[in-house]
């Protein structure tokens, strides 16, 4: 890349590297005194401090980011970013994006930091008479220069009384000064907490370690192994999105579901508490599901929306959930109305489904209790065969292939009371947490001497892996 810094006007494609680099000095032609300081201090961190200290015009700053394989003229999103940040959007044409692509790219590609956005959002919320105040709170320790709201930032961050893990100072001038921007802060530490934030261990979890593993080796490699890198999905939309609860109590000749209106019910309220919409259907026919996936699938609403949520309570088999009339429906199947070929609307956005629901008639390890899946898979194949083949998928089961779920015939399943209390006690970091990396994960409980192990099969950033407590012990059915 520095090549194309130094030598642009000598290669053979000279007029292409000449066009540019016209480009970028139209681009500076537009910008002020005041932008290319933002510019600057949007690039601290990512290029040298004393480069940007001698940089008196944004063709000085663009030169660096060329030098420091920032920018080019294949990929020119970071000046993108930067003139986004600084809200310069009419100069994006030159870089050949729009407003509308520069928002849907940053989740996947922003390099500014959350730190760097902070502070920049800080100074444009500090006026004059807010700064007057700042400087004369701090006086005996700042320089005797004039000040703009950025520098004197600049200047708290080059004396290390503040970074991105020590905001005190900050907190305390904004509590004096300006306590609204104190919201500023507080987004910035629940987003930065979960952009660090990893699946926690407990030491249940690892006392299970020297166990026979009910989940191979080789499928949670062929999962990590086929999964996208790590990405942001866009939570900002005029509304969260929809969630379609299909619970099924009664059937034909299985036994009905006690305790499912509970995790109906606990759904419902979370989800909604969380901005969705919420659909309920009971005991849903074979011919329903399919009116039920027909009607989400071509559905308006998820153009507005940032989410999609399906869950299903009923009972099932390897890979299939039961009807109320008792046709066995493939997890595959119900998932595939929602591809990006099937359901435009809801490309690039998460689909997130969670089904209660035994996955054969094994017990974790045999105890005496009744199982009612019918005809049990002895050696299931992959659970990646129930996810379709694209990304933007996160499929969430009550237990691992071949084994029951338990299920309170009062109190609702094991798997459900528990996703929603961690739904409950995360937010809201929950609502950033497709950020990190994907995992598969299981978690062991005990009851009676069995285990239930959940599973969540993914090709989303992150999958929720909820953490299942002992329950109590008494009046538990294995039935899901």
């Amino acid at each position: 890349m520095k090549s194309q810094g130094q030598h642009w006007c000598s290669s053979s494609d000279k007029n292409c590297k000449v066009s540019f680099r016209e480009k970028l000095l139209i681009i500076d032609s537009n910008l002020g005194v005041q932008d290319v300081e933002n510019l600057k201090f949007l690039c601290i961190g990512l290029v040298p401090n004393k480069k940007l200290e001698k940089s008196s015009s944004a063709s000085d700053v663009f030169e660096h980011l060329l030098a420091e394989d920032l920018l080019s003229e294949e990929d020119p999103f970071f000046l993108a970013e930067l003139l986004y940040i600084i809200r310069q959007k009419k100069l994006l044409q030159h870089l050949n994006y729009t407003k509308e692509e520069v928002e849907r790219l940053l989740p996947t590609r922003q390099s500014v930091s959350l730190f760097r956005n902070l502070l920049y959002e800080l100074s444009e919320g500090i006026d004059s008479e807010n700064l007057k105040d700042m400087i004369f709170l701090l006086k005996d320790s700042l320089p005797k220069t004039e000040m703009t709201s950025l520098s004197f930032l600049a200047f708290l961050e080059k004396q290390g009384k503040i970074d991105e893990d020590n905001l005190t100072c900050l907190e305390d001038l904004c509590k004096t000064v300006v306590p609204k921007l104190l919201r500023n802060i507080e987004k910035y530490k629940r987003e930065k907490a979960v952009q660090i934030m990893t699946p926690p261990v407990d030491k249940e979890a690892e006392s299970y370690q020297g166990e026979e593993e009910l989940v191979s080796q080789t499928d949670v490699k062929t999962f990590l192994e086929a999964l996208p890198r790590a990405a942001v999905y866009r939570m900002n939309r005029n509304h969260r999105g929809l969630c379609v609860i299909v619970n099924n109590h009664s059937f034909t000749s299985l036994k009905d579901r006690q305790g499912t209106h509970k995790d109906a019910e606990i759904l419902s309220h979370v989800f909604q508490w969380l901005g969705f919409t919420v659909h309920i259907h009971n005991n849903v026919t074979k011919v329903e599901m399919e009116e039920v996936l027909q009607k989400q699938k071509c559905n308006p609403a998820h153009a507005d929306g940032d989410c999609f949520v399906f869950c299903i309570l009923t009972h099932g088999r390897f890979g299939a959930v039961y009807s109320s009339d008792e046709a066995l429906i493939p997890i595959r199947e119900i998932m595939s109305h929602f591809t990006a070929l099937q359901c435009p609307r809801l490309a690039e956005k998460p689909k997130l489904f969670f089904i209660q629901a035994c996955q054969g008639e094994e017990i974790q390890p045999s105890v005496s209790i009744e199982a009612d899946a019918l005809n049990p898979e002895q050696a299931p194949t992959s659970l990646q065969d129930s996810i379709p083949a694209e990304a933007d998928f996160l499929l969430g089961l009550a237990t691992v292939p071949g084994y029951v779920s338990f299920r309170h015939v009062e109190e609702g399943s094991w798997y459900i009371q528990s996703l929603c209390n961690h739904l409950k006690k995360l937010v809201p970091r929950m609502l950033k947490f497709l950020e990190k990396t994907m995992e598969i994960r299981g978690r062991k409980r005990t009851v009676w001497g069995a285990k239930q192990t959940q599973i969540s099969a993914t090709s989303l950033p992150m999958a929720i892996s909820a953490q299942t407590p002992r329950p109590p012990m008494h009046r538990w059915s294995s039935v899901s």
